[in-house]
């Protein structure tokens, strides 16, 4: 049986994985379109900045997100002081190191989705008559719906498993921004509480086999309706 201070880990760190996800998932998609379709200068930098997360430090983006979003980040100060958000110390800041971190998986599975996606359908619908818009919503969109769940499901596991710029940018705060992995941390550094981070371990180890388990049965499904003749 889980302790009620796992359950708050566990519980914490879904939520946080969760939120992660789809509050990235439109800008993700909408980068990784330009990315595939548009050629224009300054493109290589973009796709830099985009996966620069990949090979940084994590202590160095939660460094970066503390002096930036902070209380008396230049722009968290302005977040505070005009809208009253503040991420530091908080569940959603570790919601915007997550996000953050698992960003460009998120990115390349949907840009290598796009690129595969026949142009030549979306210049036959624009030949007659549809929109961009329409395209790419018609089209577009659900030709590319595998590679968007698989974009999907690597941010959420890579956001469950985040820990370096958490601690860095909103600490360790039990019931707060104290996820599965700084929770394990804590029991790792506790004498005596071996069996609480096996615990923990086993569970992280669960939920991401049934998120990729979970990825492969909806890609099998999404490829079925796509391949599927009307």
């Amino acid at each position: 049986m889980l302790t009620e201070y796992e359950i708050s880990a566990l519980m914490l760190s879904l939520k946080v994985a969760v939120v992660a996800m789809l509050t990235s998932l439109p800008v993700g998609i909408a980068c990784a379109w330009i990315l595939a379709r548009l050629k224009f200068p300054g493109k290589a930098l973009l796709d830099s900045l985009i996966h620069l997360p990949l090979v940084l430090p994590p202590v160095v983006v939660g460094y970066l997100l503390l002096v930036s979003m902070g209380r008396k980040g230049f722009i968290g100060e302005h977040l505070y002081d005009w809208f009253g958000i503040s991420f530091s110390f908080s569940w959603r800041g570790a919601a915007l190191a997550a996000a953050i971190v698992s960003f460009p998986l998120m990115v390349r599975a949907i840009r290598q989705s796009f690129e595969q996606v026949d142009l030549r359908l979306e210049q036959a619908a624009r030949t007659l008559g549809a929109s961009r818009l329409r395209v790419f919503i018609t089209i577009t969109l659900p030709l590319a719906t595998p590679g968007i769940i698989s974009g999907m499901v690597l941010a959420f596991a890579r956001s469950l498993g985040e820990f370096g710029s958490t601690i860095t940018f909103v600490s360790n705060i039990p019931g707060e921004t104290r996820t599965i992995p700084l929770a394990m941390y804590s029991f790792i550094e506790t004498p005596g509480a071996e069996a609480q981070a096996f615990r923990l371990c086993a569970i992280s180890v669960i939920i991401a086999l049934l998120s990729l388990m979970a990825s492969e049965w909806l890609n099998r499904k999404a490829q079925q309706r796509v391949t599927t003749p009307c």
